[in-house]
């Protein structure tokens, strides 16, 4: 029998004791374990016969080292913290307070897996590596020559060429770190330390984008597992975690105003266009980005934030291209640029599905089963959306399943072959509160597998970027 919806919620999931969906959600993470496991057998055999796939420890971008550090007693108190008391304070707390609450817990985790592998092989030297954002800086002395020069740049056979990922991303995902240059805040330890505390900003962003859509109850639920994300080992090595959360602060935004939940809903719609006109100025791969945020106007059922956000997207498009960057330009370039390097002997015969099982680690198995249950749940979700349809429409469902169809198209484009731990942490973020559909007795189980997980890849590699 078909249990009814609560604020927009199916509550079915959470109440599914049966042993079938249960035994459901557990095959579904041994699946994608599974998946892992060939994918590093296959890796490794492909690695040894010709070294086409340039991953020391297939398929992650990492090295197999063993090894503990002044961070490891932290990670471990933060995560028996957030295991035994995580899910009872999350749904006490006042909202504003579980907000704090999440973004500084965030930040503990993210911290105290970085600081595992040391203050400065884990933070400081992370972003000065000679392909990184900080090799790059002190030729932006002058910004306007700069911009106006980048893509003559970005190709290998170009003098002077930028480092991998300068040459990689639009010129805002360096001009960030010029600008804290620019405030004094200069070095890889100020650069690391800014993407860490952007980057923990994320769940906050996440868990208002829920509530603006009538999802608090799975906002309260997903809470623990948005703060104990395996994901946080790369946002804590890598800018992706910074641009991830300058993704989802704009999706937020454009919820809030599309929900009319804020004083002044125009300007706020104006700050998300420009949050995520912005994100397509640090990854290109962030256009993508147009499919949640189309599922949060039709979760909305209005499109009266859209002139507002798209003239925010315009401004800062504008502002680029006046100042002598041309986008499409740059992306044509990148995508020469790309298949330069690694990526024309990487196959994508392998990359097209180990991708996912690298997605599946950073995600985490609780993530693997609740992603089932949202599957499954997206028929009836549809039919919801359809004008007149009965009931109304879950927005959790709608909302993650946009963002695994993002993800999805970036697999299949072929411009995503290998390193997706970090390149696909914008997208990989919004899956997370499809743990709040796993049934409540085996919420705990399933956090504690999270922990594990982050704890052991933090503990036995050494991750890259």
């Amino acid at each position: 029998m078909k249990l009814p919806l609560r604020n927009g919620v199916d509550i079915q999931p959470t109440q599914d004791g049966t042993r079938t969906g249960r035994r459901r959600d557990v095959l579904a993470a041994a699946a994608a374990a599974a998946l892992f496991a060939v994918a590093a057998v296959v890796g490794t055999l492909v690695q040894r016969a010709d070294h086409s796939l340039y991953v020391d420890w297939a398929p992650l971008y990492a090295d197999w080292l063993p090894h503990v550090g002044p961070g490891t007693p932290l990670a471990l108190a933060v995560a028996a913290a957030v295991v035994v008391h995580g899910h009872r304070l999350a749904a006490r707390l006042p909202w504003r307070a579980l907000l704090g609450a999440v973004w500084a817990a965030a930040m503990a985790w993210i911290w105290s897996l970085a600081l595992v592998d040391g203050w400065r092989r884990g933070v400081a030297e992370r972003l000065t590596a000679r392909h990184e954002y900080l090799r790059g800086i002190d030729r932006f002395q002058d910004i306007g020559a700069a911009l106006r020069g980048f893509t003559g740049h970005i190709l290998l056979t170009q003098p002077d060429h930028w480092p991998a990922h300068i040459a990689g991303h639009p010129p805002g995902a360096v001009l960030t770190f010029v600008g804290l240059d620019r405030l004094g805040l200069s070095g890889g330890g100020w650069a690391g330390a800014f993407c860490v505390t952007v980057g923990g900003s994320a769940a906050v962003a996440i868990l208002v984008t829920l509530r603006a859509l009538g999802q608090e109850r799975a906002a309260r639920t997903a809470a623990p597992f948005l703060v104990l994300a395996p994901g946080a080992v790369w946002v804590g090595a890598s800018a992706d975690g910074y641009f991830a959360a300058v993704a989802a602060w704009g999706l937020a935004l454009l919820a809030l105003a599309a929900t009319r939940t804020v004083r002044a809903p125009g300007a706020v719609a104006l700050g998300s266009g420009l949050l995520l006109g912005l994100t397509a100025y640090l990854s290109y791969g962030l256009t993508l980005l147009a499919l949640p945020a189309a599922a949060v106007l039709l979760l909305a059922r209005t499109a009266r934030p859209l002139p507002f956000a798209l003239t925010g997207v315009a401004m800062v498009a504008g502002a680029f291209t006046l100042a002598g960057f041309r986008w499409w330009e740059g992306y044509s370039l990148l995508v020469e640029r790309y298949y330069q390097g690694v990526a024309a002997d990487r196959p994508y015969a392998y990359w097209v599905w180990a991708n996912l099982a690298v997605a599946s680690v950073v995600a985490g198995p609780a993530c693997v089963a609740g992603a089932r249950r949202m599957l499954s749940a997206v028929p009836d979700a549809a039919r919801r959306l359809r004008p007149g349809g009965p009931g109304a429409p879950d927005g959790l469902v709608v909302l993650t399943f946009a963002a695994l169809l993002a993800l999805a198209v970036a697999d299949l484009s072929g411009m995503s072959k290998a390193e997706t731990e970090r390149i696909w942490l914008p997208f990989l973020v919004w899956l997370l509160p499809t743990t709040a559909l796993l049934p409540a007795r085996d919420r705990r189980r399933w956090l504690l597998v999270q922990a594990c997980l982050s704890l052991l890849v933090n503990h036995l590699l050494l991750t890259g970027w």
